[in-house]
């Protein structure tokens, strides 16, 4: 696995230059060297790797929705405490709905405020803190995709997110299964192929071989029906024969007879149908108007109803009924009770 490099200067042509040579051990296969080795880690992130900590102080900054506020209110000490182990400031501000985190002298770790700049970011978009804290981890990131635009139609995009949403609300955590669902991909043929590359990821003889022969290869099929206009235009019946030729106006004044009457007599006509047109609407308005002094129907008056005798309370039973409650004792037996009880006593002694 080790490997190191000689580096031997020399002179050519008035110009110096380095050649490398690779030592390479004997009998070694190269596929070892572009593989992991099962259960190695990287190693964490001391303050022994940077003891002079940062030259200057960063900072970030999240606005936060208000329903967030009083969530918030209650996890921020629990913040707080996780940043200060790694020498993080956390400031809430709630009067401008605000989220900051910031750097200080004793800061080592210089990707630190990445990872405190991603949980603000998932505190502000209602990630638990339970959740969110993990995004501290070394082995843990996230990634937060933005799905609001990549469709136009809302009825497509909440169908195409329900998908996404899994028990409990939770959703899935794969950004090429988001990406494609939002696509009009299915998320189950993309969790298909990532079950088979986990079981395949467990073969040694195949991590180096190429797995698109065992993925699936699924097909799209457009299995939606042809819309259909919402104005249907009915073609006519084909006729060998012109429409007829509309009438002029002198064709409907030779029909009406008024093409052989004088000028005098044709103003007289017109005057006329003016008159009568403008008595039409007079007496429309003035029916208009007086609507308001009709006075509206009044609706009878019901007589009351009276009383049915079936319907009156007795009172004197009700106070005979009273009365017999107070002498009873609750749980208790009455004097008629215990005396009948009595004698069934005496009867089945004497049987025996």
């Amino acid at each position: 696995m080790a490997s190191s490099l000689l580096a031997r200067p020399e002179k050519a042509a008035g110009k110096s230059e380095f050649r490398s040579q690779k030592l390479k051990p004997e009998n070694q296969d190269e596929s070892e060297l572009l593989t992991v080795p099962d259960g190695w880690k990287e190693p964490a992130f001391s303050k022994e790797d940077n003891p002079r900590g940062l030259l200057e102080e960063s900072s970030f900054a999240t606005l936060f929705p208000k329903y967030r506020e009083a969530y918030l209110k209650e996890c921020w000490p629990l913040v707080q405490k996780a940043l200060n182990e790694h020498h993080v400031n956390a400031t809430l501000d709630l009067i401008e709905g605000s989220m900051t985190v910031c750097t200080t002298k004793k800061t080592f770790d210089p990707y630190i405020i990445i990872r405190a700049r991603d949980l603000i970011r998932l505190l502000a978009r209602s990630v638990s803190y339970e959740q969110a804290v993990r995004i501290l981890q070394d082995d843990v990131a996230c990634d937060i995709i933005k799905i609001g635009s990549l469709v136009r139609n809302k009825e497509r995009f909440v169908k195409r997110r329900q998908r996404l949403i899994g028990p409990k609300g939770s959703t899935l955590k794969v950004r090429k299964v988001v990406l494609d669902t939002m696509k009009n991909i299915h998320p189950i043929y993309n969790i298909k192929s990532l079950m088979i590359k986990r079981e395949l990821a467990k073969d040694s003889e195949l991590r180096s071989q190429s797995w698109e022969r065992f993925l699936p290869q699924f097909k799209h099929k457009n299995v939606n029906k042809r819309k259909e206009p919402k104005k249907k235009t009915v073609k006519k019946e084909y006729t060998p024969f012109p429409p007829p030729q509309p009438e002029s106006q002198i064709d409907k004044e030779l029909a009406s007879g008024e093409y052989f009457l004088k000028a005098n007599q044709k103003k007289r006509q017109k005057m006329e149908a003016i008159k009568a047109k403008q008595a039409e609407a007079v007496s429309k308005r003035q029916e208009e108007r007086n609507k308001a002094f009709i006075p509206p129907k009044e609706k009878p008056v019901a007589k009351p109803k009276k009383a049915s005798t079936e319907t009156k309370i007795d009172v004197a039973s009700i106070k005979e009924k009273v009365k017999k409650a107070k002498n009873k004792k609750l749980g208790a037996l009455t004097a008629e009770e215990i005396a009948l009880k009595m004698e069934a006593d005496e009867k089945k002694r004497k049987k025996k």
